[in-house]
């Protein structure tokens, strides 16, 4: 088996708490943060899941509460994603069917490229590279599934 692992069902493979550890880069400035916290995957009543994305964000030493709601619905074809912000407007797709998905998103005058990698059955990452005239950045997430019931990490000790 290669580097990425197969995902048959992307909204199953997503269900439930993920430790989310992420560093962003200014490629431009050199500056780098880091994000510590959790993701939540919920179901939705109309199906899909909602992504509760909560921790500390560390930018040039100074710490912040952060938090981002993505909804994750199901994609055209069986066992893909239609990922929307929170309030409905597309964000991207996701086809982790072979473990692997590389998807744009054009946002005024910048462009956001996600690479997305399931490594196993407990690990995912995000790589996201985000270019326009006042934006060169690069945005490296690693996830880690929680135990079932496990929410120690949803506040972080910064």
């Amino acid at each position: 088996m290669g580097e990425f692992w197969p995902v048959a069902d992307a909204l199953t493979y997503l269900a439930g708490n993920w430790r989310t550890e992420r560093t962003v880069r200014d490629l431009a400035s050199g500056d780098e943060g880091e994000f510590s916290g959790t993701t939540a995957f919920g179901r939705l009543e109309e199906g899909g899941l909602l992504s509760q994305e909560s921790g500390i964000f560390v930018w040039q030493g100074v710490p912040r509460p952060a938090e981002r709601t993505l909804r994750f619905l199901p994609g055209r074809t069986p066992g893909t994603a239609d990922v929307r912000f929170s309030d409905g407007r597309p964000f991207h797709d996701l086809d982790l069917t072979s473990g692997h998905h590389v998807a744009d998103h054009p946002c005024a005058a910048d462009l956001y490229r996600g690479e997305f990698s399931v490594l196993d059955v407990d690990h995912w990452r995000t790589v996201w590279q985000v270019g326009g005239p006042a934006k060169d950045l690069a945005l490296t997430t690693h996830y880690r599934r929680e135990p079932p019931g496990d929410h120690t990490g949803a506040t972080p000790d910064h």
